[in-house]
């Protein structure tokens, strides 16, 4: 079993990502700009916003943090969300998702300009990467193929089964790993809360790509030997012998699918990292003009 360490992998390409905004610099170009937009105060969304602008610090890039109250209005977030797209010195932002409840995410969404798009959220994006053109791809996927060819892990011709059907993580992984490209050119099969027999599918799974949000879903009888696992999952789980008070824990029940496993990641250290320098790699792509003019 082969431990796949996310960490590595995304301080590696912060380093190759710093020094070719080095050299853009020195040769004149402009700095990267990513901005991000934090409404209220989500535990999980200071974490992510956190994180994203220390990435940034280490690639080079200049960030701004644009903060609301969980109160604003959904007109106010939308006028501001206006002001980013005409920002000429703004290359790429985000807005933090989930949203207060008042506030359409669809809306916000598709009011961002696709070529700033660096979350690859906006129907443009999504529907250029579903045919396979070039396009802002939503960081958590990126960051998943990225780990499966740093690692040559073969895709072509494998079963691979997706747990989860959300738009940000289970829909355009399954699409990627169809694509007539590597890693891809799997055959896939996406499960969800519907899916009768969940565990006789895995159990015929050469990759398990498990975004559900339930902690320790993917239990030991559901893998078969020498199955490549990648765990999507980070969810709270309350933790006394911590001193945050709680754990982050995985879909996967890492101490009894691991040993079967020819690959896998862990939670923390695995996915998340590559999440946000995924992010950062949309930012730089953003900043040439590499995608869109």
């Amino acid at each position: 079993m082969q431990l796949i360490d996310g960490k590595a992998v995304a301080d590696r390409i912060k380093q190759e990502i710093a020094q070719e905004v080095a050299d853009i610099c020195n040769a004149g170009g402009k700095r990267p700009h990513l901005a991000a937009v934090l409404v209220g105060h989500d535990g999980g969304s200071e974490t992510y916003v956190a994180h994203k602008v220390k990435a940034c610090e280490q690639c080079g890039f200049k960030s701004t943090l644009v903060r609301y109250e969980s109160d604003v209005t959904e007109e106010e977030l939308l006028r501001k969300v206006d002001e980013l797209n005409n920002d000429p010195d703004i290359d790429g932002f985000i807005v933090q998702l989930p949203l207060p409840k008042h506030i359409s995410e669809q809306k916000v969404i598709e009011a961002i300009d696709y070529r700033k798009d660096v979350d690859g959220f906006h129907p443009v994006n999504v529907g250029r990467m579903s045919i396979g053109l070039p396009c802002f791809v939503s960081a958590t996927p990126a960051g998943i193929m990225e780990l499966l060819a740093r690692y040559n892990i073969e895709t072509k011709g494998k079963h691979c089964v997706v747990l989860g059907r959300s738009n940000i993580v289970g829909k355009p992984v399954a699409t990627l790993m169809m694509q007539k490209t590597y890693p891809g050119n799997a055959t896939v099969t996406v499960c969800h809360s519907a899916t009768p027999n969940i565990k006789e599918i895995c159990r015929t799974a050469d990759i398990i790509i498990a975004a559900l949000g339930s902690p320790e879903f993917v239990t030991a009888d559901m893998v078969k030997e020498g199955a490549v696992i990648i765990d999507v999952g980070t969810t709270r789980v309350p933790d006394a012998t911590k001193k945050s008070g709680f754990k982050l824990t995985g879909d996967v029940k890492f101490s009894e699918v691991a040993p079967l496993c020819s690959y896998i990641t862990p939670v923390p250290g695995g996915v998340g990292p590559m999440t946000i320098v995924s992010l950062m790699r949309n930012t730089l792509l953003a900043g040439k003009k590499a995608i869109y003019q």
